[in-house]
């Protein structure tokens, strides 16, 4: 493990710059649609919404550890069917030499709405790419990532190319995934190298057109569609 005596710099990933996100009018910054659409769709998809699911930071470090801190707006952290991790936490990936996002870790515990833990550790100082995801049922107010003291850390900026968008139902969202980067969203993304946007609303993926009205303003690579389990015939 990290030695816990090493003093740590910690960065807002705010700052950063994040992916996954189609507006940048948000309330609240990782809310995943604009100020404008509540009292315009459905309470229950405004209060999914404010789930950053699909939401991710990038970043360039030569740390040989990496700890992260958040706070969560729920007290609800984990259920029967739901781990902690995949619910509340964050997951973070390392891009290897031939390119490729390999899995790096994730917390090992989480216990309270500010939890605080260690990523990875035992790293080589050597500069890599990481790529952190949020928390998939869970609203965050704030995320930090920590290293070493002398440690550099640069992010990597958005990237500006068309993304793919995703709408649908809980299967998209992320129930019940193990961990935030392992949703079929977060899996294409890392296998096609694009970013993408998550607009699934766990239970409440019924192609209403209030919603259709904001799907049309952005501007995707390619749209998929995923609403059907959430679809009944009149």
């Amino acid at each position: 493990m990290a030695d816990e005596t090493v003093d740590h710099c910690w960065y807002d990933i705010r700052k950063f710059g994040v992916e996954g996100k189609g507006w940048s009018d948000t309330e609240l910054f990782y809310d995943r649609l604009p100020a404008r659409a509540k009292g315009v769709v459905r309470d229950a998809v405004w209060n999914l919404s404010r789930h950053c699911a699909g939401i991710s930071a990038r970043f360039e470090t030569d740390a040989t550890a990496i700890r992260a801190r958040w706070r969560l707006r729920d007290a609800e952290l984990a259920t029967t069917k739901f781990s902690a991790c995949g619910k509340s936490g964050l997951d973070l990936y390392a891009r290897d030499d031939a390119g490729t996002w390999r899995w790096a870790g994730c917390p090992t515990e989480i216990k309270s709405r500010e939890p605080e833990d260690v990523l990875i550790d035992q790293l080589e100082p050597v500069l890599r790419q990481f790529m952190l995801y949020l928390p998939l049922y869970n609203p965050v107010d704030e995320v930090f990532i920590g290293v070493p003291e002398g440690a550099s850390v640069t992010p990597i900026v958005p990237r500006s190319e068309k993304p793919i968008v995703f709408y649908g139902t809980s299967i998209l969202h992320g129930a019940c995934a193990s961990r935030p980067g392992m949703t079929q969203a977060a899996i294409l993304g890392r296998r096609l190298n694009r970013p993408v946007i998550n607009l699934g609303f766990s239970g409440n993926g019924t192609m209403e057109p209030e919603v259709a009205d904001l799907l049309a303003e952005l501007d995707p690579v390619i749209y998929v569609l995923d609403a059907l389990p959430n679809m009944q015939a009149p």
